[in-house]
């Protein structure tokens, strides 16, 4: 087994490293105060390539593994979770959707150039009325004169209402089966489309510069041809999509957790009492010491969830496994390191307050912890585990 980097891994590593800390850091309290997203960052980042890391070069993309992309989600998340979730949302479920299951002239026209950055595009998923229970998509198109006609609302959409969202791929109900079951299909929706309205943004407990709102359909027509994938397969494509967002969520994970690690080693070096600095109590130590276990238990679940798909092997299971583990890691490394740091940590100045803020989340959103459980024990088998 060789749980090395390649030379190429690592030197991408520390070039997002470089950026993380030498860009997005110094600006990292200020974008969390004012709640915008700096577009000038995001510039940035499609400079350095990392819209198109897993897209092939044919696209716009970079031709890289599915793990260079993990890693470059962790290292922006070890400064700052709202940048992180920025890439991880707009590779993994804006960019990701169209180069899975769109035809060559879908690629052609958003792929391309969300994979260079020039273009964010969003995934509406979620509804005012449905989270874990999707199937439950209240949203309709019905297909009249060659147009989808989309009628509905989604929620909770990370990256749909920067001036560069340009494109938003939704679920929708398109008929009923045999079974009486609904029949969903994806359909893309340029964001310019009469009827298509984004919602003013959320008033969110983290991820304060991440951009969140909530689509409206109001007899929005879109053309017959913007049906992505085959028609009533876009509950089971968005799930598939899902999988692989997962282990995305997991390595921003990750990220937070060894962020909030670090400034625990190095308060606990410099903060003094009765005498010596924190860090020489065994209390501390240990507590300290906890927390790099459980982040380097969570990045091993990462890197092999991320290993097994670039494999071509089953990942579904070693995703939800990840993504449970690394977000609740991502939590108990937040708060802890608030403790760490005591009163100071419950300081907005300090960045251990805002990993505290941006944590839970992640328990929460690309499928709930209480469904990765679920999945888990599906996995293993067990009865009664069917949705």
């Amino acid at each position: 087994m060789d749980f090395d980097l390649s030379p190429e891994q690592e030197e991408f590593r520390k070039a997002v490293r470089r950026f993380a800390e030498d860009v997005i850091a110094p600006r990292a309290e200020e974008m969390d105060r004012s709640e915008e997203l700096p577009m000038d960052v995001v510039e940035q980042m499609a400079e350095l390539g990392l819209f198109g890391l897993p897209f092939p070069e044919e696209h716009g993309g970079q031709g890289a593994d599915f793990l260079t992309l993990v890693l470059a989600i962790e290292e922006l998340a070890r400064i700052d979770s709202s940048i992180a979730i920025t890439l991880e949302a707009a590779v993994g479920l804006g960019a990701n959707p169209i180069h899975t299951f769109g035809t060559e002239e879908q690629k052609r026209r958003w792929l391309a150039p969300m994979a260079r950055g020039e273009i964010l595009g969003a995934f509406g998923l979620t509804e005012p009325g449905g989270g874990s229970d999707a199937e439950a998509t209240k949203t309709t198109a019905r297909l009249e004169d060659g147009h989808w006609v989309i009628n509905g609302s989604k929620a909770f959409i990370t990256n749909s209402g920067t001036p560069i969202s340009k494109v938003a791929t939704i679920t929708a109900v398109t008929g009923t089966r045999e079974d009486g079951s609904k029949e969903i299909s994806a359909i893309i929706v340029p964001a310019d489309t009469p009827g298509f309205t984004v919602g003013r943004s959320y008033r969110k407990v983290g991820w304060h510069a991440s951009d969140t709102h909530e689509l409206a359909f109001d007899d929005c027509r879109v053309p017959e041809e913007n049906l992505l994938g085959e028609r009533g397969r876009g509950f089971a494509q968005f799930l598939a999509i899902l999988d692989e967002g997962r282990i995305a969520i997991a390595a921003l994970a990750v990220g937070l957790a060894q962020g909030a690690l670090e400034e625990s080693v190095k308060y606990a070096g410099e903060r003094e009492a009765f005498g010596r600095p924190i860090g020489a109590f065994q209390g501390m130590q240990f507590k300290i010491a906890d927390m790099q276990v459980r982040v380097e238990t969570a990045r091993l679940a990462t890197y092999k969830a991320a290993w097994l798909r670039d494999m071509g092997r089953s990942f579904k299971a070693a995703a939800s496994l990840a993504k449970l583990h690394a977000s609740e890691v991502a939590v108990t490394c937040a708060r802890e390191a608030v403790q760490v740091h005591g009163g100071y940590g419950f300081i907005e100045e300090y960045p251990v307050a805002r990993f505290y803020r941006d944590s839970k989340v992640l328990e929460i959103g690309e499928g709930t912890n209480e469904i990765q459980r679920i999945l888990i024990a599906r996995d293993l088998g067990l009865p009664g585990t069917d949705l």
